[in-house]
């Protein structure tokens, strides 16, 4: 046998093996698409609730955000009120169709201005509902969308997001198979953001500003009795 036949040969048996393990390899991909693996979950934040909430509350000081933990959402308007007085802020938030925002008593906070849809960039404070909360590291994960609009994370200066204690999960894996489980197979949103504290940077001298490119300031309002 001459040299090329003998390479010739190699390529045929090559393409010959793996013609044969196509429609084992398309099996396997359809398996893997179908029962999405979970991953290794860190043990750290494989916790109860009530601790795993305290773990999320912990994480997100260390970042420089700020806590408060509420027990009911009725609490969440005088709150807000509470945030923007405290900080000689303008009483006026911006804030999407979210529905669990809009069931809230609002009303009560007579000298508050509600701002719907997406913001314009002129907003001081936004309000947002986060999909859930990530225990090992103080994130909240939010999509976007009309209920929550992506631009009130970035173009406000300030940012409060309600967090339901209940959607606070371990690691960013389970919060994943949240996304899958709330669109469904082959449909995601068109993004989503984990925010991890206030925007900073510390590209210039190596010293530390907030808000260089969004928020500086990011307030949370972790809401539901766990104990």
């Amino acid at each position: 046998m001459s040299a090329r036949e003998n390479i010739f040969g190699k390529v045929r048996a090559a393409v010959a093996a793996n013609a044969a393990t196509q429609k084992d390899r398309a099996k396997a991909v359809a398996q893997r698409m179908a029962r999405p693996p979970l991953g290794v979950l860190p043990a750290r934040a494989q916790l109860p609730l009530p601790e795993r909430v305290e773990l999320f509350c912990a994480r997100a000081l260390t970042l420089a955000a700020s806590v408060e933990r509420l027990k009911k959402f009725d609490d969440v308007p005088k709150a807000v009120s509470a945030y923007l007085r405290d900080r000689n802020l303008p009483a006026s938030v911006r804030m999407g169709a979210d529905p669990r925002l809009a069931a809230l008593p609002w009303g009560k906070s007579r000298a508050l201005t509600l701002r719907r849809g997406a913001s314009d960039g002129d907003d001081e404070t936004g309000v947002s509902f986060a999909a859930a909360g990530i225990a090992e590291t103080g994130t909240v994960a939010l999509w976007s969308g009309q209920d929550n609009p992506t631009t009130i994370n970035f173009l406000t200066e300030h940012h409060i997001v309600v967090v339901d204690a209940r959607d606070i999960d371990a690691a960013l894996e389970e919060v994943l198979a949240r996304v899958r489980k709330a669109f469904g197979k082959g449909k995601m949103p068109r993004s989503v953001n984990f925010i991890s504290g206030p925007s900073r940077s510390g590209d210039v001298e190596q010293k530390l500003v907030l808000g260089a490119h969004g928020p500086r300031a990011l307030h949370l309002l972790v809401v539901g009795d766990v104990r």
